[in-house]
Order: structure tokens, then C-alpha cells, then sequence
């Protein structure tokens, strides 16, 4: 009896999680039919709700999640013509540093600008959103999980 409903209780939590990764994946694929200038209409629209922006503030955002949304829909193509042609080949460590590296370059650019937008308070909650979005590989989520720098 109790192998049962220990066997019950490990497949409803399998199926909740199976279905919580479904909505993710809808959720990025409904993204992907949309524009860039849509995108970057959503992204402001949020940040105006979550930071009060004023109307100056509202239309550098708006140019700045357009420019970004641009180039991400640049590198989906690319991406996607690299799948289409069947040449997609193991990346390199060095493919991979690049990828990583032009996108933190990208982070660290978007973040400055980000900074200069806004006020001193606005930032500290546009930070703290973005951190909570999972936008920080390297923030508190995986310190929790052990993967703390060495000689802590």
C-alpha cells in the first residue's frame, strides 16, 4: 500500500512538472511569431508598468528593446539557416567562448545604457526584475545550489 501511493505521488509530481516545462515552451514559442518592433512594444510595456517610467524614459527604453530585439532576430536567423543546411556541427570552445563572451559584452552594454535611463531607485528594481527573470546564470539561484566562487 504504501509502495503505491509513494508511486502515485512521484507520478503526479513527474506529470506537474512535464506540463510546467510545456508552458515554458509556449510561451517562447508565442514570442517567436512576433516582430522585433512587437517584441520591443511588450518589453516596454512591462517596464512602464513595473518602473513608472516617464515619457522621455518610455521612448529610449522603446529604442533600446527594439535595437536588442533586432538582434536576437538576426541570430535566430542565422541560427536557423546553420539548422536548415544541415551543418550543424559540434561548436568549438573557442565558438563557444565567442558566443558567450559577445553576449555578456551585450549584457554589460544594455546595462550601462539601462543605467543612464534610468533613475538611481527605477535601476535597483529593473536590476532586481531581471535577476528574478533568470537572466543572471551567475546570480543567487546558483549560489544556493553550491556553485559558489572558490575561497568562500
Amino acid at each position: 500500500m504504501k509502495k503505491m501511493i509513494a508511486s502515485m505521488l512521484l507520478c503526479t509530481g513527474l506529470m506537474a512538472f512535464a506540463q510546467q516545462g510545456e508552458q515554458q515552451d509556449g510561451q517562447r514559442e508565442g514570442m517567436k511569431d512576433l516582430t522585433p518592433e512587437q517584441i520591443a512594444t511588450l518589453q516596454t510595456k512591462k517596464m512602464i508598468l513595473a518602473l513608472d517610467l516617464s515619457t522621455a524614459q518610455q521612448e529610449e527604453i522603446q529604442k533600446l528593446n527594439l535595437a536588442e530585439a533586432k538582434f536576437h532576430q538576426g541570430k535566430r536567423e542565422a541560427r536557423k539557416e546553420v539548422t536548415e543546411k544541415g551543418t550543424a556541427e559540434k561548436r568549438s570552445t573557442a565558438d563557444r567562448y565567442e558566443r558567450i563572451n559577445e553576449r555578456l559584452d551585450n549584457a554589460i552594454v544594455r546595462k550601462g545604457k539601462m543605467k543612464e535611463i534610468l533613475t538611481e531607485a527605477q535601476f535597483e528594481k529593473w536590476e532586481k526584475m531581471h535577476q528574478q527573470e533568470g537572466h543572471h546564470r551567475y546570480g543567487k539561484r546558483h549560489e544556493k545550489k553550491g556553485h559558489r566562487a572558490r575561497g568562500k
